[in-house]
């Protein structure tokens, strides 16, 4: 389903990028990028609309996302939201250690990892060459719909053979934490300044999070919103790259429509850059604009 080898070109060097919310500061830190077959997320576009993607935004048949890991300090938290790819998944994706060691973080100093989701390259980071924790002293959050979708054993069988890899892997890598997993909902405030937000779609139980301190807010985005091209100009059309579809699009709709009227700040995993910007409209569309 992925393309396996990247070239030496796409190999990114640690890369930070800070926001201040007050006393809360959310950096994003590169794990690299994707090397992505475009069929696999645009199959469901029109010829129309693939030709006005391709020309617009000079896309070809392999996609190269950036994978941008949200880390969150305050005085006395330092929490990574998503793990990173790791060293399994493809050459071009798992260097948040390197990044990390850049902000002058130490995977010791971690005291929270929250998941997004747990595709690969979210979650094979939990643990390291020889299966160890990747963080040791850091306690670990999951929806629980998405603990509970991918620890079903029945999930293997039914996700479908182009994701059957992301099961066996992140069962095995849930497993590392099942006795130290701290489960959320919907709506919780799952640590101070940290809200969960059901963004249901690219996988069963996938979530985003907002990060506020007082006025100022971010909304971390996971892969609800995916990339800075399809999922803006045709948030409706269904993405190849979601494990429901129908919901993935929903979810996109809603979501687009709220974050570009309250111009609220986000960090999203796929975005271009370090994926901080805002989402505003463009006609019947919308455009992501990176910070600068």
């Amino acid at each position: 389903m992925f393309l396996a080898a990247a070239s030496a070109s796409l190999l990114v060097r640690p890369a930070v990028a800070n926001v201040t919310l007050g006393d809360i500061k959310v950096t994003s830190v590169s794990d690299g990028s994707l090397m992505l077959p475009s069929n696999m997320v645009m199959d469901s576009l029109t010829s129309d609309q693939l030709g006005a993607l391709q020309s617009e935004f000079d896309l070809g048949d392999t996609l190269t996302p950036p994978c941008n890991i949200t880390l969150v300090r305050t005085a006395d938290r330092t929490v990574l939201i998503d793990a990173g790819a790791g060293p399994e998944f493809m050459s071009s994706a798992g260097y948040a250690l390197d990044a990390l060691d850049a902000a002058g973080v130490y995977p010791e100093d971690v005291t929270d990892v929250v998941f997004t989701h747990a595709h690969p390259d979210h979650i094979w980071g939990l643990v390291d060459d020889f299966d160890d924790l990747t963080f040791p002293e850091a306690r670990y959050m999951i929806g629980r719909k998405e603990w509970d979708y991918w620890t079903d054993p029945n999930t293997v069988d039914t996700i479908g053979d182009a994701r059957t890899t992301f099961a066996v892997g992140a069962a095995r890598r849930l497993g590392r934490i099942e006795d130290q997993v701290i489960f959320f909902d919907d709506g919780e405030e799952i640590l101070p300044g940290i809200a969960a937000r059901a963004t249901y779609g690219h996988t069963p139980g996938h979530m985003a999070f907002e990060v506020r301190n007082g006025a100022n807010s971010l909304m971390v985005l996971g892969d609800c919103i995916g990339n800075h091209h399809m999922a803006l100009r045709y948030p409706d059309v269904f993405s190849g790259s979601d494990q429901d579809p129908e919901t993935g699009a929903a979810t996109r709709v809603g979501l687009l429509d709220q974050l570009a009227s309250e111009q609220m700040q986000v960090l999203g995993f796929h975005l271009p850059g370090n994926g901080i910007g805002r989402i505003e409209r463009a006609g019947e569309a919308y455009r992501f604009t990176p910070d600068t």
